[in-house]
């Protein structure tokens, strides 16, 4: 934990009673001057920190940036997500990020963040929209003991976390569209992409890409997308905080990924299932060049979709590009 990290987490303890400076040089092991450099250099990012002879130091607003010391301030204790973060301005992609980092063998948990991402990506090699500071762009590097069949249940815990913190954070009413996607009145709020490296017995390691679209509005979205996608800024009526919904999709997210690696998935699915919009309709998926039509029944134990064809049979789908009747 940095320096600034234990700044910030003792000014939010704190609240409105402050810290003094002689209480923060002792916590922090360094002298009372160079607290007061630390607090001008968050000062100088956008935080405004009341310095006060009775009462100390006080933190009365927080920038609307991405700060890796402050989202480690605001966790809580994590359990593998979270414990590291790092955040760029400006990268190609949040998992070309991870993907490294996964090949030089860092451990799971690290979190990469940036504002603006130039080569962002969906599903399907599709182009993910990602302006500067409008929304969350983040990847996670997970390295579960799973089978690769069995790592669908990573997109499933994270749906589950992200419809969760959406609703926390906002109070609406979002809905789960297989196999990664999040919608609000139809329209696609976020989505979720799972790439994967494995052996044919094990997983090695996941990234897992997470996009929110929040502040974005109307004219962020080419005019042939408007009609499909949204953001929590247009359907709140409202600007988002960023750095508070990143903290609540990381704890949710840290919470669900702990369920997964201790087998208890289907407390999981069934969460999905409720909130799942695919479920019950008939869809048209296309899988490469096969297209199958039928009924989305329900998820298997390992987080595929089971659809019941027109003929009857029962096939299971890990993945593909689903429309769903209307």
């Amino acid at each position: 934990m940095t320096i600034d990290t234990k700044i910030l987490s003792a000014l939010r303890t704190a609240a409105s009673n402050g810290v003094g400076g002689a209480e923060l040089s002792q916590e922090l092991g360094i002298s009372r001057a160079a607290v007061w450099a630390r607090i001008e250099e968050l000062r100088s990012l956008g935080y405004e920190i009341e310095a006060s002879p009775h009462n100390g130091y006080r933190l009365l607003s927080v920038p609307d940036v991405l700060h890796a010391d402050d989202l480690l301030s605001s966790l809580g204790h994590m359990k593998v997500i979270g414990r590291d973060i790092q955040v760029f301005e400006e990268t190609t992609s949040t998992n070309d990020v991870v993907e490294k980092l996964a090949r030089d063998g860092v451990k799971e948990g690290v979190v990469v963040f940036e504002e603006a991402q130039t080569k962002g990506r969906g599903r399907l090699g599709r182009k993910w929209i990602s302006p500067p500071r409008k929304g969350l762009w983040f990847s996670v590097l997970l390295r579960p003991q799973l089978s690769p069949l069995a790592a669908t249940q990573i997109t499933v815990a994270a749906a589950t976390a992200l419809f969760r913190a959406i609703h926390a954070h906002t109070g609406l009413d979002a809905e789960i569209k297989w196999p990664n996607d999040i919608l609000i009145r139809g329209r696609k709020v976020a989505g979720i992409l799972t790439e994967l490296s494995a052996e044919p017995d094990k997983v090695k390691h996941i990234v897992l890409g997470m996009g929110v679209g929040v502040n974005l509005v109307a004219g962020d979205f080419p005019p042939e997308l408007r009609k499909q996608v949204t953001s929590l800024r247009i359907e709140t009526g409202q600007k988002q905080h960023r750095a508070e919904l990143a903290v609540r999709i990381l704890e949710e997210l840290d919470r669900d990924y702990a369920c997964v690696v201790a087998g208890e998935f289907e407390a999981l699915a069934d969460e999905w299932e409720e909130h799942c919009t695919t479920l019950g309709r008939r869809v048209t998926i296309q899988v490469g060049g096969r297209r199958i039509e039928g009924t989305a029944e329900s998820l298997d134990a390992d987080g595929a979709l089971l659809l019941r064809t027109q003929h009857g049979h029962l096939e299971r789908i890990i993945g593909g590009d689903v429309t769903v009747e209307k």
